[in-house]
């Protein structure tokens, strides 16, 4: 049953993260609940594997015409100085707390979507 969920991670957060819609957004939950995975765990190895699937979905994202690379340059900066600030601060937080700000940021995330898809 553990490689079901394996495989199950693999192809829900490969095909969210190709499509660009963050396939770490499935991956956790399914690592965390189905798998038991640490919440500090499950978040450095949607790290590797979103760094791994990037790099083949930048390639077709690019040859398709939907990267625009104006002003690139300034969110690259900015998110690597606060990913590094992220990571920092992620260590010293308990799995439970994470776990927590995770869930909240799903919760607002899901309600900031209905509420676009109900305006239309």
């Amino acid at each position: 049953m553990t490689y079901f969920f394996y495989c199950l991670a693999g192809l829900t957060s490969g095909v969210f993260g190709g499509m660009g819609m963050g396939g770490g957004t499935l991956l956790i939950p399914i690592l965390t609940i189905f798998l038991g995975m640490d919440q500090k765990l499950a978040q450095g190895l949607n790290l590797l594997t979103f760094l791994v699937m990037a790099i083949f979905s930048i390639f077709i994202h690019y040859k398709n015409g939907y990267i625009v690379t104006k002003n690139i340059f300034w969110i690259i900066f900015f998110g690597v100085i606060f990913s590094v600030g992220g990571s920092v601060v992620m260590s010293f937080l308990p799995s439970k707390i994470l776990k927590m700000v995770f869930g909240a940021f799903l919760c607002v995330l899901a309600i900031v979507e209905f509420i676009k898809v109900f305006k239309k």
